[in-house]
């Protein structure tokens, strides 16, 4: 007889959708020890290997992914469930997990989400970066309620919603010789030396991955948490960087740096919400869209 509580399910989610039983265990608040333990008791009590253990971390097997389905659709309900009993206690709880490019992030989401926040108090938003393109299966997937991606990715048959108007543009100190340019191309950028976003990042991601689609490397000389301070050493002339014109434009105002758009099809980076139905949503992730959709 199976005998997993909702403890078990929500770790096997985790473990799964951050390919690590390591953090798959800090997204549960488990002790490693434990979440390896829990892991183990389950694949004893099915006969069945749930996941693959590799070095690169974990993934799901066939018996793996059919449970995967199964938690996500038991966690929903359970999610469900006390959003709408929590109606006869006066109040509203509820969940909300969302999935944002570096962009959305950064520059977009706070200013919403503390306005969504402050008007429902019982209400929580998970939110984790992805790159747009992890972002669509995701959600596809069940893995997420809601995505803000860039427009111009694929999105299959999931519903969108136009979001914010963005673009990448090159970033350089104002003395530089590319910085009186009325635009210029990715590859001619490559040629330089780059100050970067952290690797782990969304946006740092993409970048190098069309860099090697010009068939060019990377020159990142430094790589940093934050676009401001990205900005910075642009201004110490440090090196050249990419960014989202939002957050270069807000940097420009109380620095020394010059605005270049990039004229690759792919700069124009206009951000789209994705979901699977909204129709089917609970009200109060209804609201939450609405509010995004309003900011």
């Amino acid at each position: 007889m199976m005998r997993f509580d909702l403890t078990d399910l929500g770790l096997f989610r985790h473990v799964v959708e951050a390919g690590s039983i390591t953090h798959g265990a800090a997204r549960a608040n488990l002790a490693l020890a434990a979440a390896s333990t829990r892991i183990r008791l389950m694949e004893e009590t099915l006969g069945a290997a749930l996941l693959t253990r590799g070095r690169q971390g974990v993934s799901p097997t066939p018996a793996g992914r059919t449970l995967l389905a199964h938690a996500r659709e038991i966690l929903a309900g359970v999610e469900r469930l006390r959003e709408e009993m929590a109606v006869f206690s006066g109040g509203a709880a509820g969940q909300i997990r969302v999935l944002a490019n570096t962009n959305a992030l950064t520059e977009f989401l706070p200013d919403a989400l503390a306005a969504f926040l402050a008007g429902h108090p019982g209400i929580g938003v998970e939110i984790e970066e992805r790159t747009s393109e992890e972002i669509v299966g995701l959600v596809a997937e069940g893995a997420a309620d809601l995505g803000i991606l860039s427009g111009t990715v694929d999105t299959g048959s999931l519903q969108t919603f136009p979001f914010r108007e963005d673009r990448f543009v090159l970033v350089a100190a104002r003395d530089h010789p590319l910085a009186g340019r009325a635009d210029i191309a990715f590859v001619e950028v490559l040629g330089h030396d780059l100050v970067g976003l952290d690797r782990r990042s969304a946006i740092s991601r993409f970048l190098v991955a069309q860099a090697v689609r010009e068939g060019r490397p990377m020159r990142l000389r430094v790589q940093l948490r934050g676009f401001d301070a990205v900005c910075r050493l642009v201004e110490a002339r440090v090196g050249l960087a990419v960014l989202p014109e939002s957050a270069a434009a807000r940097a420009a105002q109380g620095l020394a740096i010059a605005v270049v758009p990039l004229s690759d099809a792919w700069a124009r980076r206009d951000l789209t919400l994705c979901l699977r139905d909204l129709d089917g949503l609970p009200p109060f992730m209804r609201a939450f869209v609405a509010q995004l959709r309003a900011a």
